[in-house]
Protein backbone atom coordinates (compact mmCIF):
# COMPACT_ATOMS: atom_id res chain seq x y z
CA UNK A 1 0.00 0.00 0.00
CA UNK A 2 0.86 3.04 -1.00
CA UNK A 3 -0.29 4.62 2.44
CA UNK A 4 2.56 4.33 5.23
CA UNK A 5 1.22 2.73 8.82
CA UNK A 6 2.18 5.81 10.62
CA UNK A 7 0.52 8.24 8.50
CA UNK A 8 -3.17 6.10 9.24
CA UNK A 9 -1.56 6.07 13.08
CA UNK A 10 -1.12 9.70 12.99
CA UNK A 11 -4.88 10.53 11.50
CA UNK A 12 -6.42 7.81 13.62
CA UNK A 13 -4.77 9.66 16.51
CA UNK A 14 -5.89 12.97 15.73
CA UNK A 15 -9.78 11.75 14.37
CA UNK A 16 -9.78 9.52 18.08
CA UNK A 17 -9.16 12.95 19.57
CA UNK A 18 -11.95 15.05 18.47
CA UNK A 19 -14.38 12.38 18.48
CA UNK A 20 -14.84 13.05 22.45
CA UNK A 21 -14.96 17.04 21.96
CA UNK A 22 -17.53 16.82 18.72
CA UNK A 23 -19.62 14.38 20.73
CA UNK A 24 -19.14 17.05 24.06
CA UNK A 25 -20.39 19.91 21.45
CA UNK A 26 -23.08 18.24 19.64
CA UNK A 27 -25.19 18.22 23.44
CA UNK A 28 -27.13 21.04 24.07
CA UNK A 29 -27.88 22.11 27.48
CA UNK A 30 -25.40 19.13 28.74
CA UNK A 31 -28.27 16.50 26.99
CA UNK A 32 -28.37 15.01 23.97
CA UNK A 33 -31.78 15.94 21.77
CA UNK A 34 -30.90 13.26 19.40
CA UNK A 35 -30.87 9.26 20.33
CA UNK A 36 -27.43 8.47 20.98
CA UNK A 37 -27.57 4.68 19.67
CA UNK A 38 -28.70 5.52 16.21
CA UNK A 39 -25.07 7.57 15.72
CA UNK A 40 -22.99 4.03 15.74
CA UNK A 41 -25.33 2.20 13.82
CA UNK A 42 -25.67 5.38 11.22
CA UNK A 43 -21.68 5.18 11.25
CA UNK A 44 -21.54 1.39 10.51
CA UNK A 45 -24.19 2.33 7.61
CA UNK A 46 -21.16 5.22 6.56
CA UNK A 47 -18.49 2.47 6.44
CA UNK A 48 -20.29 0.05 4.62
CA UNK A 49 -21.45 2.62 1.67
CA UNK A 50 -17.60 3.87 1.17
CA UNK A 51 -16.42 -0.11 1.55
CA UNK A 52 -18.58 -1.04 -1.05
CA UNK A 53 -17.88 2.11 -3.47
CA UNK A 54 -14.41 1.03 -2.88
CA UNK A 55 -15.01 -2.45 -3.78
CA UNK A 56 -17.29 -1.75 -6.56
CA UNK A 57 -14.38 0.34 -8.26
CA UNK A 58 -11.80 -2.29 -7.53
CA UNK A 59 -13.80 -4.96 -9.29
CA UNK A 60 -14.15 -2.99 -12.37
CA UNK A 61 -9.90 -3.43 -12.47
CA UNK A 62 -8.12 -6.18 -13.79
CA UNK A 63 -7.55 -8.48 -12.48
CA UNK A 64 -10.46 -8.41 -10.14
CA UNK A 65 -10.08 -8.73 -6.58
CA UNK A 66 -9.64 -11.47 -4.47
CA UNK A 67 -12.66 -12.45 -2.47
CA UNK A 68 -13.50 -15.43 -0.74
CA UNK A 69 -17.49 -16.27 -0.41
CA UNK A 70 -17.71 -19.78 1.29
CA UNK A 71 -20.11 -20.00 4.44
CA UNK A 72 -17.09 -21.21 6.50
CA UNK A 73 -14.94 -17.89 5.84
CA UNK A 74 -17.83 -15.79 6.07
CA UNK A 75 -19.48 -17.12 9.64
CA UNK A 76 -16.44 -15.50 10.91
CA UNK A 77 -17.21 -12.09 10.53
CA UNK A 78 -20.06 -12.11 12.72
CA UNK A 79 -18.30 -12.84 15.89
CA UNK A 80 -16.45 -9.37 16.35
CA UNK A 81 -19.99 -7.65 16.39
CA UNK A 82 -21.33 -9.99 19.07
CA UNK A 83 -17.81 -9.81 20.90
CA UNK A 84 -18.41 -5.62 21.18
CA UNK A 85 -22.45 -6.92 22.11
CA UNK A 86 -21.40 -8.55 24.94
CA UNK A 87 -18.23 -5.48 25.95
CA UNK A 88 -20.90 -2.87 25.94
CA UNK A 89 -23.18 -4.71 28.45
CA UNK A 90 -20.30 -5.58 30.45
CA UNK A 91 -19.54 -1.65 30.04
CA UNK A 92 -22.59 -0.90 31.59
CA UNK A 93 -22.85 -3.27 34.21
CA UNK A 94 -19.46 -2.51 35.07
CA UNK A 95 -20.59 1.20 36.01
CA UNK A 96 -23.17 -0.02 38.50
CA UNK A 97 -20.42 -0.55 40.81
CA UNK A 98 -17.54 1.92 39.89
CA UNK A 99 -17.89 5.99 39.24
CA UNK A 100 -16.54 6.82 35.56
CA UNK A 101 -12.92 8.46 36.88
CA UNK A 102 -12.97 4.51 38.50
CA UNK A 103 -13.90 3.25 34.86
CA UNK A 104 -11.51 5.03 32.70
CA UNK A 105 -8.81 4.12 35.20
CA UNK A 106 -9.76 0.84 35.03
CA UNK A 107 -9.99 0.71 30.90
CA UNK A 108 -6.21 0.93 30.80
CA UNK A 109 -5.77 -2.70 31.57
CA UNK A 110 -6.48 -3.15 27.55
CA UNK A 111 -3.29 -2.38 26.31
CA UNK A 112 -1.76 -4.84 29.04
CA UNK A 113 -4.32 -7.64 28.00
CA UNK A 114 -4.15 -6.21 23.92
CA UNK A 115 -0.44 -7.49 24.48
CA UNK A 116 -1.17 -10.37 26.10
CA UNK A 117 -3.35 -11.45 23.10
CA UNK A 118 -1.63 -10.54 20.75
CA UNK A 119 0.93 -12.33 21.69
CA UNK A 120 -0.87 -15.91 22.28
CA UNK A 121 -3.58 -15.64 19.43
CA UNK A 122 -1.48 -14.18 16.73
CA UNK A 123 2.10 -15.81 17.81
CA UNK A 124 3.32 -12.33 17.57
CA UNK A 125 6.56 -11.90 19.81
CA UNK A 126 7.67 -8.88 21.60
CA UNK A 127 11.03 -8.19 22.92
CA UNK A 128 11.54 -7.60 26.51
CA UNK A 129 11.66 -3.69 25.32
CA UNK A 130 8.66 -3.79 23.66
CA UNK A 131 7.10 -5.50 27.01
CA UNK A 132 8.12 -2.47 28.93
CA UNK A 133 7.15 -0.14 26.58
CA UNK A 134 3.22 -1.53 26.75
CA UNK A 135 3.66 -1.45 30.64
CA UNK A 136 5.13 2.11 30.34
CA UNK A 137 1.84 3.10 28.31
CA UNK A 138 -0.52 1.93 30.79
CA UNK A 139 1.19 3.81 33.58
CA UNK A 140 1.74 6.54 31.79
CA UNK A 141 -2.40 6.63 30.41
CA UNK A 142 -3.60 6.08 34.22
CA UNK A 143 -1.27 8.40 35.68
CA UNK A 144 -2.82 11.11 33.10
CA UNK A 145 -6.38 10.34 34.72
CA UNK A 146 -5.39 10.07 38.27
CA UNK A 147 -6.55 13.17 40.04
CA UNK A 148 -4.52 14.70 43.10
CA UNK A 149 -4.27 12.49 45.96
CA UNK A 150 -7.08 12.99 48.56
CA UNK A 151 -9.64 13.59 45.49
CA UNK A 152 -12.50 11.39 44.55
CA UNK A 153 -10.66 9.46 41.79
CA UNK A 154 -7.73 8.16 44.65
CA UNK A 155 -10.66 7.22 47.26
CA UNK A 156 -13.01 5.85 44.35
CA UNK A 157 -11.05 3.91 43.07
CA UNK A 158 -9.49 1.75 46.22
CA UNK A 159 -13.00 1.35 47.20
CA UNK A 160 -14.68 -0.23 44.54
CA UNK A 161 -16.40 -3.54 45.11
CA UNK A 162 -14.93 -6.86 43.95
CA UNK A 163 -17.65 -7.03 41.37
CA UNK A 164 -16.67 -3.79 39.89
CA UNK A 165 -12.83 -5.02 39.61
CA UNK A 166 -13.60 -8.23 38.15
CA UNK A 167 -16.01 -6.60 35.90
CA UNK A 168 -13.64 -4.11 34.35
CA UNK A 169 -10.81 -6.86 33.79
CA UNK A 170 -13.56 -8.75 31.76
CA UNK A 171 -14.35 -5.26 29.91
CA UNK A 172 -9.98 -4.84 28.82
CA UNK A 173 -10.42 -8.74 28.27
CA UNK A 174 -13.08 -8.45 26.00
CA UNK A 175 -12.05 -5.06 24.23
CA UNK A 176 -8.47 -6.82 23.27
CA UNK A 177 -10.39 -10.43 22.29
CA UNK A 178 -12.37 -7.85 19.87
CA UNK A 179 -9.36 -6.33 18.45
CA UNK A 180 -7.07 -9.44 18.21
CA UNK A 181 -9.72 -11.56 17.02
CA UNK A 182 -10.56 -8.73 14.11
CA UNK A 183 -6.29 -8.85 13.04
CA UNK A 184 -6.76 -12.40 12.83
CA UNK A 185 -9.74 -11.99 10.38
CA UNK A 186 -8.15 -9.19 8.40
CA UNK A 187 -4.77 -11.23 7.68
CA UNK A 188 -6.17 -14.80 7.44
CA UNK A 189 -6.17 -14.41 3.88
CA UNK A 190 -4.98 -12.27 1.00
CA UNK A 191 -9.03 -11.44 0.59
CA UNK A 192 -9.66 -7.62 -0.66
CA UNK A 193 -9.83 -5.27 2.36
CA UNK A 194 -13.05 -3.35 0.97
CA UNK A 195 -14.47 -7.00 0.37
CA UNK A 196 -13.48 -8.02 4.36
CA UNK A 197 -15.40 -4.35 5.54
CA UNK A 198 -18.13 -5.04 3.57
CA UNK A 199 -18.30 -8.19 5.78
CA UNK A 200 -17.42 -7.02 9.47
CA UNK A 201 -19.68 -3.82 8.91
CA UNK A 202 -22.86 -5.35 7.10
CA UNK A 203 -23.29 -7.37 10.33
CA UNK A 204 -21.98 -4.42 12.45
CA UNK A 205 -24.89 -2.75 10.89
CA UNK A 206 -27.52 -5.68 11.40
CA UNK A 207 -26.60 -6.11 15.05
CA UNK A 208 -26.48 -2.30 15.42
CA UNK A 209 -30.15 -2.27 13.80
CA UNK A 210 -31.06 -5.09 16.19
CA UNK A 211 -30.33 -2.96 19.65
CA UNK A 212 -32.65 -0.22 17.87
CA UNK A 213 -35.58 -2.25 17.52
CA UNK A 214 -34.82 -3.92 21.15
CA UNK A 215 -34.90 -0.30 22.64
CA UNK A 216 -38.34 0.22 20.78
CA UNK A 217 -39.66 -2.99 23.04
CA UNK A 218 -37.94 -2.00 26.19
CA UNK A 219 -39.53 1.34 25.74
CA UNK A 220 -43.10 0.26 24.31
CA UNK A 221 -42.91 2.42 21.02
CA UNK A 222 -44.05 5.40 23.35
CA UNK A 223 -41.74 7.49 20.42
CA UNK A 224 -42.67 5.66 17.40
CA UNK A 225 -40.15 3.05 15.54
CA UNK A 226 -36.49 3.72 15.55
CA UNK A 227 -36.66 4.60 11.74
CA UNK A 228 -39.15 7.56 12.16
CA UNK A 229 -37.30 9.13 14.52
CA UNK A 230 -33.33 8.61 13.39
CA UNK A 231 -32.39 11.84 12.60
CA UNK A 232 -34.82 13.90 15.16
CA UNK A 233 -32.14 16.30 17.09
CA UNK A 234 -29.48 15.92 14.79
CA UNK A 235 -27.84 18.61 13.98
CA UNK A 236 -24.50 19.67 12.00
CA UNK A 237 -22.12 18.56 14.64
CA UNK A 238 -24.38 15.60 15.08
CA UNK A 239 -23.18 14.91 11.48
CA UNK A 240 -19.77 15.43 11.92
CA UNK A 241 -19.41 13.21 14.89
CA UNK A 242 -21.24 10.12 12.65
CA UNK A 243 -18.36 10.92 9.87
CA UNK A 244 -15.64 11.03 12.58
CA UNK A 245 -17.06 7.50 14.06
CA UNK A 246 -17.03 5.97 10.31
CA UNK A 247 -13.80 7.43 9.14
CA UNK A 248 -12.51 6.24 12.52
CA UNK A 249 -13.24 2.74 12.04
CA UNK A 250 -12.17 2.57 8.68
CA UNK A 251 -8.50 3.57 9.38
CA UNK A 252 -8.49 0.95 12.33
CA UNK A 253 -9.56 -1.37 9.69
CA UNK A 254 -6.57 -0.94 7.58
CA UNK A 255 -4.21 -0.67 10.70
CA UNK A 256 -5.71 -4.30 11.04
CA UNK A 257 -4.70 -5.07 7.87
CA UNK A 258 -1.51 -3.69 7.42
CA UNK A 259 0.01 -3.08 10.61
CA UNK A 260 -1.52 -4.47 13.94
CA UNK A 261 -3.32 -3.85 17.34
CA UNK A 262 -0.57 -2.39 19.44
CA UNK A 263 -0.14 0.12 16.48
CA UNK A 264 -3.84 1.01 16.82
CA UNK A 265 -3.70 1.02 20.74
CA UNK A 266 -0.74 3.65 20.76
CA UNK A 267 -3.17 5.92 18.39
CA UNK A 268 -5.88 5.46 20.44
CA UNK A 269 -3.82 6.40 23.62
CA UNK A 270 -2.42 9.05 22.59
CA UNK A 271 -5.68 10.24 21.15
CA UNK A 272 -6.55 10.19 24.62
CA UNK A 273 -3.67 12.22 25.82
CA UNK A 274 -3.88 14.82 23.13
CA UNK A 275 -7.80 15.12 23.75
CA UNK A 276 -6.94 16.21 27.68
CA UNK A 277 -4.46 18.62 26.15
CA UNK A 278 -6.96 20.23 23.77
CA UNK A 279 -9.62 20.49 26.58
CA UNK A 280 -7.34 22.52 28.77
CA UNK A 281 -8.45 25.10 26.03
CA UNK A 282 -11.61 24.34 24.59
CA UNK A 283 -13.41 23.21 28.18
CA UNK A 284 -11.51 25.43 30.70
CA UNK A 285 -9.78 22.07 31.41
CA UNK A 286 -7.52 22.41 34.53
CA UNK A 287 -4.10 20.82 33.72
CA UNK A 288 -2.55 18.53 36.19
CA UNK A 289 0.88 17.58 36.73
CA UNK A 290 -0.41 13.84 36.29
CA UNK A 291 -1.23 14.59 33.33
CA UNK A 292 2.04 16.12 32.36
CA UNK A 293 3.97 13.42 33.81
CA UNK A 294 1.36 10.92 31.75
CA UNK A 295 2.14 12.55 28.40
CA UNK A 296 5.72 12.26 29.29
CA UNK A 297 6.07 8.33 29.91
CA UNK A 298 3.88 7.65 27.07
CA UNK A 299 5.84 9.52 25.01
CA UNK A 300 8.87 7.70 26.35
CA UNK A 301 6.63 4.29 25.52
CA UNK A 302 6.07 5.04 22.36
CA UNK A 303 10.04 5.67 21.46
CA UNK A 304 10.98 2.30 23.16
CA UNK A 305 8.27 0.54 21.56
CA UNK A 306 9.31 1.96 18.06
CA UNK A 307 12.91 2.85 17.86
CA UNK A 308 15.41 0.51 16.37
CA UNK A 309 17.34 -1.53 19.43
CA UNK A 310 20.52 0.66 18.45
CA UNK A 311 19.00 3.70 19.15
CA UNK A 312 17.94 2.87 22.74
CA UNK A 313 21.09 0.99 23.69
CA UNK A 314 24.65 2.50 23.25
CA UNK A 315 26.73 -0.55 21.80
CA UNK A 316 30.65 0.09 21.93
CA UNK A 317 31.91 0.65 18.55
CA UNK A 318 33.61 -2.57 17.08
CA UNK A 319 37.34 -2.01 16.87
CA UNK A 320 39.01 -3.68 13.60
CA UNK A 321 42.41 -3.62 12.93
CA UNK A 322 44.62 -1.55 11.08
CA UNK A 323 46.92 -3.86 8.75
CA UNK A 324 49.61 -0.99 8.17
CA UNK A 325 49.88 -0.48 12.09
CA UNK A 326 50.62 -3.90 13.22
CA UNK A 327 54.35 -4.36 13.95
CA UNK A 328 56.14 -6.84 13.75
CA UNK A 329 58.00 -8.42 16.58
CA UNK A 330 61.08 -10.26 15.90
CA UNK A 331 61.15 -13.87 17.72
CA UNK A 332 64.60 -15.47 18.98
CA UNK A 333 64.42 -19.01 18.24
CA UNK A 334 66.63 -20.31 20.35
CA UNK A 335 67.73 -23.95 20.17
CA UNK A 336 68.27 -25.90 23.45
CA UNK A 337 72.01 -26.86 23.79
Amino acid sequence: MKMKWYSVASLLTVLTSSQGILTTLSQSNGKYKYDYATVPFLAEVFKLIVSSVFLWRECKKSPPPKMTTDWKTVRLFPIPSIIYLIHNNVQFATLMYVDTSTYQIMGNLKIVTTGILFRLFLKKKLSNLQWMAIILLAVGTTTSQVKGCGEASCDSLFSAPIQGYMLGILSACLSALAGVYTEFLMKKNNDCLYWQNVQLYTFGAIFNMARLVLDDFRGGFEKGPWWQRLFNGYSVTTWMVVLNLGSTGLLVSWLMKYADNIVKVYSTSMAMLLTMVLSVFLFSFKPTLQLFLGIIVCMMSLHMYFARPSMLVDLPPTVRSDPESLVNVPVDHKTDS
